[in-house]
């Protein structure tokens, strides 16, 4: 009986110490809390999530960022905003040629329809951001 409890500590222990999952489901996690930023309304917090972000000129950086917003204005007008942010069903893919995870997210909106968008992912120092 002894032995079966040191066993189950054991378990625990090395599933707490396992890695956090694949390359793909990671991208994929980190994808689905950008796109969270656009569901709380946060259209700067979600272009910060993107590749180069810091070093666009600010002309630029400014039309994004009301691209964004105006996206968010377009949703919550048509489908009453984004009630939730899901990993699809479909499997993120890599692609090694160009560097890139594609994460595939399910968007669900508040009168109950859903959209299904693919978001190229890209590992910068260890943190995954959008192309």
């Amino acid at each position: 009986m002894k032995h079966l409890l040191y066993i189950a500590i054991a378990f625990v222990f090395l599933s707490a110490c396992s890695s956090q999952g694949t390359p793909e489901e990671e991208a994929a996690k980190a994808a689905q809390s950008y796109y969270m930023l656009l569901a709380d309304s946060m259209p700067e917090a979600f272009l910060n999530a993107r590749v180069g972000a810091d070093s666009l000129p600010e002309i630029y950086r400014a039309q994004m960022q009301k691209v964004y917003e105006q996206y968010i204005c377009e949703v919550n007008a048509k489908h009453g905003g984004i009630r939730e942010v899901r990993i699809s069903n479909n499997v993120a893919r890599h692609d090694s040629a160009q560097h890139l995870t594609y994460a595939f997210l399910m968007l669900c909106f508040g009168d109950s329809t859903q959209e299904e968008v693919m978001v190229p992912m890209v590992e910068v120092d260890g943190k995954w951001l959008m192309k």
